[in-house]
């Protein structure tokens, strides 16, 4: 068998080792054998638990960008496509994602960053790409509104920030949930961030009311 094939078997075996049990309690015998390799075969490959573990992180977070640019429907099109909906094939391509890989995103979202350095830092350079991505989605919105950029940028920024922290939250509901569909957990995300960046589109702000 090709090493490149083997070594996938490996990480397949060790993402749901690791996504089921915990960093700590995962152990290279239960990934070796759930892989059907020899334990020294893993350590041949990938020398290590953490180097391992690191593996599974960066093949996790390449697949989840993938996934969530690769549904960016507006790159290139010959008819501009709005930015909320752009968003809208973004959020339904992550959870649709982390939906079908659970214990690659429980990698990510649970385990990675609760294990400390260098696995937070992984995490932390995936999640801020997608904050890049939409990001830019925010501010071509308000472009699209106004014709200019009226929001601040730092505002933008918080925003996207803010809406990616509800994506992942809402992710692990929804797959602990079981019932509830990456359609709809999309649409429930899209109706509680969308239609308030509508009213900031429009210049309509929430102001607190005098006491």
């Amino acid at each position: 068998m090709p090493r490149a094939v083997r070594e996938q078997q490996m990480l397949d075996a060790a993402v749901r080792t690791f996504g089921q049990r915990g960093y700590r309690a995962a152990s290279m015998d239960e990934i070796a054998e759930l892989a059907g390799v020899s334990k020294p075969l893993v350590y041949l490959y990938l020398n290590s638990k953490e180097e391992l573990f690191s593996a599974c992180i960066r093949r996790e977070a390449a697949a989840l960008v993938a996934a969530v640019r690769g549904a960016d429907g507006g790159a290139g099109a010959l008819v501009p496509v709005p930015a909320d909906r752009q968003l809208w094939d973004g959020l339904r391509a992550f959870f649709t994602h982390t939906a079908e890989r659970p214990d690659g995103w429980a990698v990510l979202h649970s385990q990675a960053r609760t294990q400390g350095e260098p696995f937070a830092a992984e995490v932390a350079a995936m999640r801020e790409e997608i904050v890049s991505f939409v990001t830019t989605l925010i501010a071509e919105a308000a472009r699209a509104a106004h014709g200019d950029p009226s929001l601040p940028e730092r505002e933008v920024a918080g925003l996207a920030q803010a809406l990616v922290g509800a994506a992942e939250s809402l992710a692990g509901w929804a797959n602990v949930e079981g019932s509830v569909s990456a359609k709809e957990a999309a649409a429930t995300l899209m109706n509680f961030a969308w239609a308030g960046l509508g009213g900031l589109m429009e210049g309509r702000r929430w102001v607190p009311s005098p006491l």
